[in-house]
């Protein structure tokens, strides 16, 4: 077959077969899979219904079915950003899975295989404030319980609250009765991870750390001895870690060896810690990151095997899948096309199960076999329908930033196989939440919807991301709204620099930290055409310790980032864009969900007071139902259509079947 003769058409206006709803039906990715006995369980997006997270089961026989249908939702509100929502085991020769429903934060237990079965519940409601939150949930079936973190709120604001490692009983007495939660240890510290026992249930361990350090700055290693007879937790003590070490994940060995990952060295390595003296020996020192920064609770970036071998992401930028000894410190990589993988490695026997994708493929569930190395695709969250011929040829890049330091992005050009332009194209940089996270270069629809019409994108890893060492996440440290506001610009001027992007033609746009970003930027430099701002921080003074406009987690993140509020005031207000209504001069595109707790629409609305009057051309959109972060197909719809529409009306295209957005003055 001849392929077809490519049209020269205008930027922004080529025909793609990528609708903003086929872009938003493939919004999100599988999250924590798990063994089941011989099947895998795992989480996935269901925008089309509501935006829930579906519990899908995947059976000995390679059959999938979701066993709980909506509105039953497996999310967990933990920190606001969650955790492992569910935990399953076998017991009487079924399957017994316990898991947390996103509306009442309740605890349920369910048998999928008893016919006419219904989800019953484990723990109370309470009225106080959000209630009370579970995460990192194990199943003790031997000791009639599932372990957890509790988060539990004792007041109405969001930083009225108190977490602790609990236990939960199985046969539902606690359902209605409060007390009959059992409190594994006192609450010592304001963050902690459920625990994990040793395999002979002697001790048990956890990570433990208190405001204002963020758990990527410096957390502890926490053990304690168990109580045989109550199963409680006795007297802790820490073993590594500290204001300046983090360790972001611990795990026992089937004989009884203690591994975690800890960045001592700068960078997040494996090690093995001695349960008595707290020694730590670096199994592979390498100038490579282990594991990551730890949103949400019970993330596993390393799981040990049965045969002693160590199942590992492990790289610099993106983690790949590799197979650990500890005994010669040699890795063996997985062979596939995946090229990133999520940090929610489970395992049954000599089986390794991951989630992975590609710049190609979307993020599929995949076992590898610890004993032949050989890997395989074995569920999918979204089936890849779209022409590859669509699909943008992602690049990795390094840009030279301010002072020639290194900037890392990855670079979509536009791509389609019937259409082109001549000279430089119109290009959206893409900002990363977080900001300690990373842009991560798999295949997202999202991208394609615009680089299929002609608009590349540009994802920046700017100064402050995970995924190259210490050193690089602390350049963002009191130097948040600098650093990554100058690290987006060079990238930007990078690719005009090299002919690619136009100058005339550049848009900003990001998500929570990446909008506050974009806004600054937008009203600090003049790089860009436009920008858009989805769910953003805009005045740091309110989202201070001070201010309280945010939830407990990240409630002093920002005396790391910009600086300790009380000591310089003066710097949260001369970096908020709240503060710089009167410099921007391009028009925007402001999207906020009203139910978010992270971001509250007061942000947006404070910051559009402060333009007011000046005649600049934008638009505010809101969502109700909505949270942090969108996940509604019709919501994601709405938005896609309407950035596009903003970029049509400012570089100059009418782009075909979107609805025009109406800017404001």
């Amino acid at each position: 077959m001849t392929a077809p003769t490519a049209q020269h058409l205008a930027y922004g206006t080529w025909p793609s077969p990528i609708d903003a709803v086929t872009a938003a039906s493939h919004d999100g990715s599988p999250e924590y899979v798990g063994t089941v006995g011989d099947e895998v369980w795992w989480t996935a997006p269901r925008p089309a219904e509501a935006g829930r997270r579906a519990l899908i089961r995947r059976k000995a026989d390679g059959t999938e079915e979701c066993p709980l249908p909506a509105p039953w939702n497996v999310r967990s509100r933990f920190i606001e950003y969650g955790g492992i929502p569910w935990a399953g085991a076998i017991t009487d020769g079924a399957p017994l899975i316990v898991f947390v429903h996103h509306a009442d934060q309740r605890l349920y237990a369910f048998r999928p295989d008893e016919p006419g079965a219904a989800p019953r519940p484990l723990t109370p409601l309470s009225a106080v404030g959000g209630g009370l939150r579970w995460a990192d949930l194990t199943l003790h079936t031997e000791r009639g319980e599932v372990w957890a973190v509790l988060e539990e709120f004792t007041g109405e604001g969001p930083s009225d609250c108190r977490r602790v490692p609990a236990a939960v009983p199985l046969d539902g007495s606690a359902a209605d009765d409060r007390t009959r939660i059992r409190e594994l240890a006192a609450a010592e510290h304001r963050f902690v991870t459920g625990p994990r026992l040793s395999p002979d249930g002697s001790q048990a361990v956890w990570l433990a750390w208190d405001h204002p350090r963020m758990p990527w700055d410096g957390t502890e290693l926490r053990i304690a001895d168990v109580d045989p007879g109550s199963g409680l937790l006795g007297p802790a003590r820490t073993l590594i870690g500290g204001p300046e070490e983090s360790v972001a994940q611990a795990e026992w060995a089937a004989d009884g060896t203690l591994l975690a990952a800890t960045d001592r060295t700068g960078w997040w390595n494996l090690h093995r810690v001695d349960p008595a003296t707290g020694q730590a020996v670096n199994l592979c020192r390498r100038d490579e990151e282990f594991a990551g920064a730890l949103w949400k609770i019970g993330q596993r970036w390393f799981l040990p095997l049965e045969h002693g071998l160590v199942a590992v992401l492990h790289g610099v930028g993106a983690p790949h899948l590799g197979l650990l000894d500890p005994a010669t410190g040699e890795v063996t990589d997985t062979a596939g096309h995946w090229t990133e993988w999520n940090p929610a490695l489970a395992a049954d026997g000599s089986r390794v199960i991951g989630i992975a994708a590609s710049s190609r493929t979307s993020y599929e569930i995949v076992e590898l076999d610890a004993a032949t190395g050989r890997a395989r695709v074995i569920g999918n969250a979204h089936h890849d329908t779209v022409d590859p011929a669509y699909v943008p040829e992602a690049v990795e890049r390094v840009f030279a930033g301010p002072g020639g330091r290194e900037v890392y992005a990855h670079v979509y050009p536009p791509r389609n196989p019937v259409a082109t332009a001549g000279g430089p194209a119109p290009y959206a940089v893409w900002v990363h939440g977080g900001p300690t996270s990373r842009a991560s270069m798999v295949l997202d629809l999202e991208i394609a919807y615009f680089t299929s019409r002609g608009i590349g994108v540009a994802e920046v890893n700017y100064g402050g991301s995970t995924g190259h060492g210490r050193a690089y996440r602390n350049r963002l440290r009191e130097q948040w709204g600098v650093v990554d506001v100058e690290d987006c610009a060079a990238v930007a001027q990078g690719l005009v620099a090299e002919g690619s992007a136009d100058p005339a033609r550049l848009a900003i746009r990001g998500g929570s930290a990446g909008g506050w970003t974009s806004a600054a930027a937008l009203t600090s430099t003049s790089t860009y055409a436009c920008g858009t701002v989805l769910y953003p921080i805009l005045d740091l003074t309110g989202w201070s310790k001070n201010g309280g406009e945010t939830h407990d987690f990240e409630s002093q993140y920002l005396e790391s980032l910009v600086g300790p509020v009380d000591e310089v005031p003066e710097r949260y207000r001369d970096r908020s864009p709240v503060s710089h209504g009167d410099r921007i001069e391009v028009p925007f595109l402001l999207l906020q969900g009203l139910d978010d707790p992270i971001c509250p629409p007061v942000q947006c609305d404070r910051f559009l007071a402060a333009v007011a009057g000046r005649d600049i051309p934008h638009a505010y959109l809101t969502f109700e139902g909505e949270s942090h972060g969108f996940r509604r197909l019709a919501t994601m719809v709405t938005c896609l259509e309407a950035e596009l529409s903003l970029y049509g009306q400012v570089f100059g295209f009418t782009p075909a079947g979107v609805p025009v957005l109406e800017l404001n003055p």
